[in-house]
């Protein structure tokens, strides 16, 4: 996981998805000659612009207060990179969404290629290349498609519930291990056994300290001397070149690894993954075409893996937390399910339908605390204006929600007066917008969908207690950074008192 970052640096680790653009500073310079303004904002202070001004572990919350001073769209400087901050979702959608053909691109991050991360398409400039990659991705997971994985994705979540109840103490690595797993069957079609895979493994061994070292220190440092690189292993201040090389290494592992067991299997027709389904397309194509394509698909699959071990796990942490600290929301979603589908079976998809409030509960749970809060920076193909503000070339979008009674966890704000979903779903914009929108986001909400429904039929997630039965309170904190999580937090996980021995025997036999 991204570790938290005290430094003011920490604002260049991604500025938001959800709030800001980046522009090169001269951009800025250029865009003083046209006639068109730059968007109001706090005056900055010499070298060091407006960093001081902003809360580093919580960027939005700034941002948040000076939407009262300057309004929806606000210029900021930070260090010697320029920032536009969106507190408006209709902005956010009219930049991303309709002009899309300009906002789509991204700014050059100097850590990808040395430490390995170019592999994640993600991070990649707006081109043939991320096309390519997008279309690979696109093809699997659209949301027709993606329906396939629906069965592999609720035997998961049952492994997740067997994991649970049998070691309720280690939840946080047993949701690691769901959205690791669920990953690895959808990418490579690899069936991880429940519990220390080897592949999932190499992935938890390249993650882990890969996006530890993926710093905004080390990036901002490898961007002004680059020659750190070059530095021979003896020599002080080396360090940065022998992590990149480990990272690398350790990416190349996981990147490569799983491919080749692919590769191996082929002759399994049944296989229905990312890969094996692209690795069949390659061979119809001319040789000239196939190392492109090779190479294309590894980035896909790499970016899948990635984006669903940090923020499938991270979602269900925040979920947990709920459960813990709202127990009538808990009560009322088991309810639910003991009314629509009784105490002697278990949740499937055909059961989605019926059950509203469950939607409702993952939907205020991508509300509630999104893991996502700064992600990745869109960059402006070209200037633009906007509402008469100029928007130079490089910037990069997101946009900031207000919801009423917003620190409190509410399924109701999703239902209406008649028990149905309402059209307002977080869905809609927390996996991005644009061309650069999370295009596995159906099957993202499919397996924490499938993860929380077979949680609440079969568990009770509440307060721990200590020796003498008093509860153990608790401040929840989280760990900030590109992905924002709980920190682990003390509670009590046990089967619920219906769930009898046949059910489970009927969930370990998944395992």
């Amino acid at each position: 996981m991204v570790p938290s970052v005290d430094d003011p640096l920490a604002i260049l680790a991604g500025i938001p998805l959800s709030f800001v653009a980046i522009f090169a500073l001269r951009r800025f310079i250029k865009s003083r000659q046209n006639k068109h303004t730059l968007p109001p904002g706090p005056v900055p202070l010499p070298l060091i612009g407006n960093v001081l001004s902003i809360d580093t572990k919580e960027p939005w919350l700034t941002y948040t207060d000076w939407r009262a001073a300057y309004g929806d769209l606000i210029f900021v400087r930070i260090l010697d990179q320029e920032v536009v901050v969106i507190n408006s979702q209709h902005i956010a959608e009219d930049l991303l969404d309709k002009r899309s053909r300009i906002y789509s691109d991204r700014p050059y991050l100097a850590t990808l290629e040395p430490y390995g991360w170019s592999v994640n398409f993600a991070f990649i400039g707006y081109g043939d290349e991320w096309r390519l990659c997008r279309r690979l991705f696109h093809q699997t997971f659209r949301p027709e498609s993606a329906v396939k994985f629906h069965p592999m994705q609720i035997r998961r979540s049952r492994e997740l519930v067997v994991n649970l109840i049998d070691e309720p103490q280690h939840y946080h690595s047993h949701f690691a291990t769901f959205s690791s797993s669920v990953a690895m069957s959808t990418v490579y079609d690899y069936e991880a056994s429940a519990r220390d895979d080897p592949l999932v493994q190499i992935v938890i061994n390249a993650l882990i300290p890969g996006l530890t070292l993926l710093t905004p220190e080390r990036a901002a440092l490898l961007k002004a001397f680059p020659f750190l690189l070059k530095l021979p292993d003896w020599c002080w201040g080396s360090s940065i070149k022998r992590d990149a090389r480990a990272s690398t290494e350790r990416i190349s592992k996981m990147v490569n690894v799983p491919f080749q067991y692919v590769q191996q299997n082929m002759a399994d027709s049944s296989q229905i993954s990312m890969v094996a389904e692209n690795l069949q397309r390659m061979e119809k194509k001319d040789e000239a075409s196939k190392p492109m394509f090779e190479i294309a698909l590894k980035k896909a699959a790499t970016t899948a893996i990635v984006a669903s071990y940090e923020t499938t796990a991270s979602t269900l942490m925040v979920f947990a937390l709920a459960m813990v600290l709202y127990p009538d929301v808990q009560r009322r979603a088991q309810a639910e399910i003991d009314s629509v589908i009784g105490r002697d079976r278990l949740p499937t998809f055909a059961d989605r339908p019926s059950l509203p409030y469950i939607d409702a509960v993952l939907r205020e749970t991508f509300r509630w605390h999104p893991v996502v809060p700064l992600g990745v920076p869109h960059s402006a193909l070209s200037a633009d204006i906007y509402d008469g503000y100029f928007i130079p070339q490089g910037v990069s979008h997101g946009m900031k929600r207000g919801t009423p009674e917003a620190s409190h966890f509410i399924p109701e704000r999703f239902i209406d007066v008649d028990g149905v979903l309402t059209s307002d779903d977080p869905a809609q914009y927390i996996f991005g917008l644009g061309r650069r929108i999370c295009p596995g986001r159906s099957t993202a909400d499919a397996s924490l969908w499938s993860a929380i429904v077979t949680m609440l039929a079969t568990v009770d997630i509440s307060s721990a207690k200590d020796d003498q039965g008093k509860i153990i309170d608790f401040t929840p904190k989280f760990i900030p950074g590109v992905v924002r999580f709980p920190e682990i937090f003390p509670c009590s996980i046990s089967a619920r008192s219906h769930i009898h021995s046949r059910l489970m025997d009927e969930l370990r036999a998944v395992l």
